[in-house]
């Protein structure tokens, strides 16, 4: 039996499991206490016999093992989190062994493993939601170089004003659920499918998917979350992403998850049992 965690910026999910099955879980807030949101997860792992535990959190944080900064969140915009030792909290409190990257990694990892990128040695897993975020598996192993991947701060050919913090009118900062609320003056999952606004969303996707098809070279581009997983987008999507590439190199086949919105943790889980 293994143990996974799945820190998201609104919601937090612990299990238990093996094999890519879950046999128990539990939801509760994030929230802004690190220590508390610890403290709620120790309690869920009480009296389990675990192996590991693995942990999928929300970024920027430092997953490389070697660093001195290992386990922590970095610079994030949410309130209480930042430069959060996160692994070290968890290892005072879970007697196993750790190990972290980001959620969207964890995701990759589980897709890649029981998923839609079963037998996909080269996806990327991308989330658009509160944020934009992509894990990337290379040649069937995780992405990863002095930090991880912060696919959705690349910067597109389209003009602002984005809501990003950090860098405005990134692919996060103009096309994230915050990003198209702004735009519509009203939520994006209160837009219809059949909605004209879904190109404008479609067409900032597709150069961003464009961007990883030239970089990483992804046979499959799994998208999900909030926005992602949206029929109003992935109708648009593939003529744009094909049309873009202009047959310069292959467009990759794009998909929503097959694990829906357990990718996550079941990557989470996949992470204990395999490691990275």
């Amino acid at each position: 039996m293994y143990g996974g965690i799945e820190t998201g910026g609104t919601k937090t999910v612990c299990a238990v499991g093996s094999n890519g099955t879950i046999r128990d879980r539990v939801a509760f807030p994030t929230g802004d206490d690190p220590v508390a949101l610890v403290e709620k997860c120790a309690e869920f792992f009480v009296g389990r016999d675990l192996q590991a535990v693995g942990l999928g959190t929300f970024g920027p944080c430092d997953p490389n093992p070697s660093s001195p900064t290992y386990g922590h969140i970095l610079q994030t915009p949410k309130p209480g989190w930042a430069n959060v030792d996160l692994v070290g909290l968890l290892a005072q409190r879970l007697d196993v062994p750790l190990s972290m990257t980001t959620d969207v990694s964890a995701a990759a990892l589980g897709e890649r493993r029981f998923g839609a990128g079963q037998g996909v040695p080269d996806l990327v897993y991308l989330t658009i939601g509160t944020g934009i975020g992509g894990g990337v598996i290379s040649g069937g192993r995780l992405l990863q170089g002095a930090t991880h991947p912060e696919v959705g701060h690349m910067l597109l050919p389209f003009p602002g004003p984005g809501v990003c913090p950090f860098h405005d009118a990134c692919w996060e900062g103009l096309a994230s659920g915050p990003a198209m609320a702004a735009r519509l003056g009203f939520p994006a999952q209160n837009l219809a499918d059949d909605d004209p606004a879904w190109l404008l969303e479609a067409q900032i996707v597709a150069a961003g998917v464009h961007n990883l098809a030239c970089t990483v070279s992804p046979q499959l581009v799994i998208i999900g979350g909030g926005v992602g997983s949206r029929d109003g987008l992935h109708r648009h999507l593939p003529a744009l992403v094909k049309q873009s590439l202009a047959g310069y190199v292959p467009a990759p086949a794009l998909t929503t998850p097959g694990l829906g919105a357990d990718a996550g943790v079941i990557g989470a889980l996949t992470l204990a049992e395999r490691g990275v």
